[in-house]
């Protein structure tokens, strides 16, 4: 047998035969393709999504993420007490129907190297995430003692990441301090969720009669992730410009006409040396108050000033007629705010001195969120808020003095760019590494005593599976060293104060609780001693 061996092919002329010269002649194809997956990947893979199926964190939901640490969780934990009960069935039902509308609460965290990322839970358990619980009892101690111990206890566990960062403990079987027999619920969820102002808006789609939250328009993919600049556009520039202006209270007509202008540059040479002028303004604003962040003093060192332990505890008072406080506010030509900061600043200095503390003269700061949305917005969730440090005068025993030192104080952040400057800041934190954010946002920390926020509640009160809502309270996280959190609701007609503590630097926050309501007495009695007219 002859085995044919067929003759070689004549070479295309200009195109060799060479395979040398065949990937010579390609290397510039195979070089462009390979470019481009690179950068495609290289793209992805600095926004976070090379791998993963899910919605890229904004850089400043990503900075609370992270600022988790061995003193202070970041997470947003609330009371609400019931009467009569309801039963665990009723509640995931619930919970089931309205709060696993909004994608975050069925959706865990993905850490990479440039963020996170919201993926879906496939294995979502309601069982995991809402909790039934009974109190333990303490003979000599109340169930509401036992409720605020188990508060504490629960703001120092870390929330499952293999899950979504919520929980809620239901205690069926709860008797208050009014007497009254109903349940008791503790909700935790983490701040890279939602802020304040946003769990209000879930709070109302959880209630009986509240309406499910608007459907979130998908949005365009942009090559499976937002570009840099998209991002920068996205979370640097619209807080400074329109989404600011609409929802930024503290700030007066003339820095809300120069904010517009930065957002349309064009429109602004039409306005001439007006025009530069508003924005000028602004432009020095931002410098005069980003120098007054850098170069904040230390406040007064007091006891509840130093390096926090790993445990909570946690108080809240009976609620004060909101009408008593605007009677207040009215009479002495003071917001509602002024009044309540006011009491706040005395039941402080109150507590100090009754740990044998002399606090004349002394002051104290904290931080308080201001928020930079429309309320509209508020059901977006996600963080969009600035802070402003306001130094309360806890040495000013006067009431009446105290007061209106605070709205001096209030005053003089009017207008002020400071809680734009915090998100900008917080959003810069989100991109860098660890390390680098602690040492960032520890600027703030080394400064401040306290975190304060004042939220405004329902004005009518709520029922939730058929009972009434008869308290609600909640308290927002401290980072840093901060060892101090305070909390002003108004809701049903009522303002409550509450106070969470680290133990290490405050192991009785009731006695702090306890200080308030006098305070508030005392400047009431003084405002109807005034000679007011003649």
């Amino acid at each position: 047998m002859v085995t044919r061996i067929p003759a070689p092919s004549k070479a295309t002329p200009g195109k060799g035969s060479n395979p040398l010269r065949t990937m010579r002649n390609q290397a510039p194809e195979v070089a462009r393709k390979a470019a481009t997956v690179v950068q495609k990947n290289v793209r992805r893979a600095a926004t976070g999504m090379l791998g993963l199926s899910g919605e890229r964190m904004s850089k400043v939901d990503t900075a609370w993420l992270r600022m988790d640490s061995h003193s202070n969780l970041m997470m947003i934990n609330g009371v609400w007490t019931l009467s009569p009960g309801i039963t665990w069935e009723a509640l995931c039902e619930r919970v089931q129907q309205r709060l696993l509308q909004y994608p975050r609460f069925r959706q865990r965290v993905v850490e990479d190297a440039a963020g996170a990322t919201w993926v879906e839970d496939r294995n979502f358990d309601i069982a995991a995430h809402v909790l039934r619980e009974k109190l333990p009892h303490q003979k000599g101690h109340s169930m509401q003692r036992a409720l605020q111990d188990r508060v504490g206890e629960l703001a120092m566990q870390p929330l499952d990441t293999r899950r979504p960062l919520w929980q809620m403990h239901l205690i069926e079987d709860f008797v208050g301090d009014d007497g009254q027999p109903g349940s008791a619920l503790i909700v935790r969820i983490h701040h890279c969720i939602a802020d304040g102002i946003a769990l209000i808006s879930v709070t109302m789609s959880l209630v009986d009669g509240g309406s499910e939250p608007p459907k979130r328009k998908p949005r365009a993919d942009k090559d499976g992730a937002a570009t840099a600049e998209d991002w920068i556009a996205d979370a640097l520039i619209k807080p400074f410009t329109d989404m600011t202006v609409k929802a930024l209270d503290l700030a007066g007509d003339g820095a809300a006409k120069s904010f517009k202008m930065l957002s349309d540059p064009e429109k602004t040479m039409h306005h001439g040396l007006a025009g530069t002028m508003d924005m000028a303004r602004v432009a020095y604003q931002l410098v005069s108050d980003a120098a007054a962040l850098a170069l904040m003093p230390d406040d007064s060192p007091t006891r509840l000033k130093g390096q926090p332990g790993s445990a909570k505890r946690v108080a809240w008072c009976p609620p004060i007629p909101l009408e008593e406080v605007k009677a207040i506010g009215k009479a002495l030509n003071c917001s509602i705010n002024d009044v309540l900061l006011s009491c706040v600043a005395g039941a402080i200095g109150g507590y100090l001195r009754s740990q044998g503390d002399d606090p004349t003269g002394q002051e104290i700061r904290a931080m308080i969120p201001v928020n930079l949305r429309p309320m509209e917005e508020a059901w977006k969730l996600g963080n969009r808020f600035g802070l402003v440090p306001l130094v309360l005068p806890i040495g000013v025993a006067n009431p009446v003095e105290r007061v209106y030192e605070v709205r001096k104080r209030m005053n003089a952040l009017k207008g002020s760019t400071q809680p734009i400057l915090a998100f900008a800041m917080l959003a810069v934190a989100g991109l860098m590494i660890k390390p680098a954010q602690d040492a960032l946002l520890n600027l703030f920390g080394r400064k401040t005593t306290a975190v304060m926020t004042n939220v405004p509640g329902p004005k009518q009160q709520l029922t939730l599976c058929g009972s009434r809502v008869t308290q609600c309270m909640f308290w927002v996280p401290q980072s840093g060293d901060i060892g101090l959190g305070v909390s002003i609701l108004s809701y049903g007609g009522g303002v409550q104060f509450g106070v969470i503590t680290d133990t290490t630097l405050c192991p009785e926050p009731q006695q702090i609780i306890d200080a308030f309501a006098p305070e508030f007495d005392q400047l009431s009695l003084l405002t109807l001693m005034l000679p007011w007219g003649e």
